[in-house]
């Protein structure tokens, strides 16, 4: 079982994914969080195995909250964006995401990418080294 926290700061986003995902066997949501700095809090209590991780949020942003939770745990990070261009992939990269996806992409592309994610593991300290 894939563990998996969602990070959003629109609800209707978060509903709609916990739904989607909810349909799959192999992945659980644990829980969600509304920007970056809830994110870090949520990782550190639920210690999920992937994080879905919006890039554009108040306080703190996707790619901060990417680079403190890639820094600090285990999990792998799953950018999903409505943004697709090559600085906001590339700062995604930096920070440590494993994936990114954009949210016109299908549902399909998203979980491929979290099972890819899930089944790399919490052996790395770093998303990218793994």
């Amino acid at each position: 079982m894939i563990k998996i926290l969602l990070v959003d700061d629109q609800a209707a986003a978060r509903i709609g994914l916990k739904l989607r995902l909810g349909l799959e066997t192999d992945l659980e949501v644990l829980g969600e969080a509304v920007d970056g700095e809830d994110a870090v809090a949520q990782v550190t209590r639920l210690a999920p195995d992937v994080v879905v991780m919006d890039v554009a949020m108040p306080n703190m942003d996707g790619i901060d909250a990417t680079r403190v939770i890639c820094a600090s745990c285990n999990c792998k990070v799953v950018m999903l964006s409505l943004y697709d261009d090559s600085e906001t992939r590339k700062r995604a990269s930096d920070a440590g995401a494993c994936a990114f996806v954009t949210k016109q992409e299908s549902d399909v592309v998203l979980l491929m990418a979290v099972r890819e994610a899930g089944r790399r593991g919490a052996g790395a300290q770093r998303c990218e080294d793994s």
